[in-house]
Formats: structure tokens, C-alpha cells, sequence
């Protein structure tokens, strides 16, 4: 029985397909398949039911996944031990954040990091508050990168800056004319919105009171912030949009962005980590690098805004 083989057992548990499973592993199928089939045959029993589709563990696999994972998360944390105690940026380290964060934070530090540390093995992966959570204890991310927001009691929080929310607003609708934005004002059916479970929806919808115009008929979601600025500069309606996303507009569409009237909504972004983390040498490099990239007033919260 090797670690190896644990894994192997673990990725087709998570993917429920060997050929997916094998792919994540970066090895062929019938290599994994045998592997697989090898720590089945020493400890004579079947760990998977091949014939169900999705594939799923056997009553007995269940209870070797359930070990498997224990044993390779305590190895995991025998080697992090060991990469901490000589400070060491060695090793993967994989990062889970939120799909409105990714897209405007990730291009201003993660070139830069890769340049200056280019031994360093960061991975980044996108997913909502939810699966991060459960990817955290799971312990297939290392640290979360979201929202800060009630139910992380169980996490260690680290602050990372203050972003405020702004609306995007089309040459065409009625707000377009108003210097800044007050949530009475947020009453039009055209108003593009995320799916639920998006914090940044969530928080929005709570603070601005928008009961009225998720009900409009015409409100469509989606769940991609860019596909709604696509819309707003096309002529419709209006969307919302976080501070670092208005630094990368040109000229032209800057003047579509208004201003909420005070407080402005503000969300706090944090790097999350169990509170068993080990690796605190490079999260505090990771924070530091992704501070200095965040203009420097976005650090603190201004009297201005409302955390929300």
C-alpha cells in the first residue's frame, strides 16, 4: 500500500470516473486503473462498484476512502511541518476564490509572483463561498480567497483590503444621468443580477433592498459579472461591479461607472485557513505580495463606506 495509490483511490471517489480521474492525477487510465486494483487486491475487497454509473465506493470502500484521506491528509501535514520549519516556498499550494474576485485581483499579483518566485507551485482555482469552504476542510485547497461574511468562525482570517461595489450603468437607462446612486433608486426591471449564491449578489440585494427588482419580469442571471457589463455597454440597463474591475476599464466605459451615495456598500476581502494551518511563512508572503498590488487606499476602510 503506498500514498500514491491512496490518492488515486481519492481522485475517483471526487471525480466518480476513472478516466477523470486520471487526468487530474496526470497519469494514463490504465495506469490508475491498476493501481487502483492493486490495493484492492491486497486488502481483498472492492473499493468501487465499476458497474454503477456514476462509479461510486462499496460499503466497505466508503470506510477506506474515509482512512485514505485521513492518512494523506496527515502526511500532507508532515511534509508542511517540515517546508515551515526551514521557510520554505517549496511545495504546491493551491488557492480557492470567488469567480467576482478572480478575474480583477489575479491578474495584478500572480504574473509578478511567478516572476519573482518562479520555484514557487501556486495554484489557483475558482469556485463559490460554499464549495471553498467545503474544499478547505476537505483539504483540497490550501487558503480561500472571498468575501468576509458571517459562518467563517471556523476559519483563521486574514485581512487583505476594502473594496467598495459601484453600478454600471447604460448610456440609455434613466440612471444614467444621476452623478451618484441611492438603493431607492434601484427599481428598474432591467437591472442584471448574479445567480443566488453569490456573495457579491447576496450582499447587494440585502443592503440595497432589492426585493422589487429581482421580481421584475425581466430580470435575467447569470453568473458572470463580465457578461453583464457586455449588456450595460450595449445600450441596457444597469449591473454592479467591484473597485478593482472599474480600474481596468478604458476611458469610455469609465463613464458609465456612478458611485453609490454614502455609505457606499463595501465588501472586505479575506484570505481564509483552517485553524490548523501550517504554512504560515507562505501565506504571509502571499498576503504581502497581494497587498502591495491593491492601490494603497483600498487597504483600509474609508469613512465613507459601510462594510456590508
Amino acid at each position: 500500500m503506498t500514498l500514491q495509490q491512496l490518492e488515486y483511490v481519492m481522485a475517483v471517489f471526487r471525480f466518480r470516473h476513472f478516466a477523470k480521474a486520471a487526468e487530474y492525477c496526470g497519469v494514463t487510465q490504465p495506469t490508475l486503473s491498476s493501481m487502483v486494483q492493486k490495493l484492492e487486491d491486497e486488502l481483498g475487497i472492492k473499493i468501487f462498484d465499476r458497474k454503477s454509473q456514476p462509479i461510486a465506493p462499496t460499503p466497505t470502500g466508503k470506510m477506506v476512502v474515509e482512512q485514505a484521506w485521513k492518512v494523506l491528509l496527515r502526511a500532507r501535514k508532515l511534509k508542511e511541518t517540515v517546508e515551515e520549519e526551514k521557510n520554505s516556498l517549496f511545495g504546491t499550494f493551491t488557492i480557492g476564490i470567488l469567480p467576482t474576485i478572480a478575474p480583477y485581483l489575479i491578474p495584478r499579483f500572480f504574473p509578478q509572483l511567478m516572476n519573482k518566485y518562479p520555484d514557487m507551485d501556486v495554484r489557483i482555482v475558482e469556485m463559490k463561498t460554499e464549495d471553498l469552504k467545503r474544499a478547505l476542510v476537505r483539504g483540497d485547497v490550501d487558503a480561500g480567497i472571498l468575501a468576509q461574511l458571517e459562518g467563517l468562525e471556523e476559519f483563521d482570517s486574514v485581512p487583505l483590503f476594502y473594496e467598495q461595489f459601484f453600478a454600471y450603468v447604460a448610456e440609455g437607462d434613466p440612471l444614467f444621468g444621476k452623478e451618484n446612486i441611492k438603493t431607492a433608486d434601484l427599481t428598474g426591471e432591467y437591472l442584471w443580477l448574479l445567480d443566488e449564491g453569490h456573495c457579491f449578489r447576496d450582499q447587494l440585494v440585502k443592503f440595497c433592498h432589492l426585493k422589487a427588482a429581482t421580481a421584475a419580469k425581466k430580470a435575467y442571471t447569470l453568473g458572470s459579472i463580465e457578461t453583464f457589463m457586455r449588456i450595460v455597454e450595449s445600450g441596457k440597463g444597469l449591473t454592479f461591479i467591484p473597485e478593482l474591475a472599474v480600474y481596468q476599464l478604458d476611458k469610455n466605459h469609465k463613464q458609465l461607472v456612478r458611485p453609490f451615495a454614502i455609505p457606499v456598500p463595501t465588501r472586505e476581502i479575506v484570505m481564509i485557513t483552517g485553524k490548523n494551518f501550517i504554512r504560515k511563512t507562505l501565506r504571509s508572503l502571499l498576503v504581502e505580495e497581494i497587498q502591495a498590488s491593491i492601490p494603497k487606499d483600498m487597504l483600509t476602510l474609508r469613512q465613507t463606506q459601510k462594510k456590508i
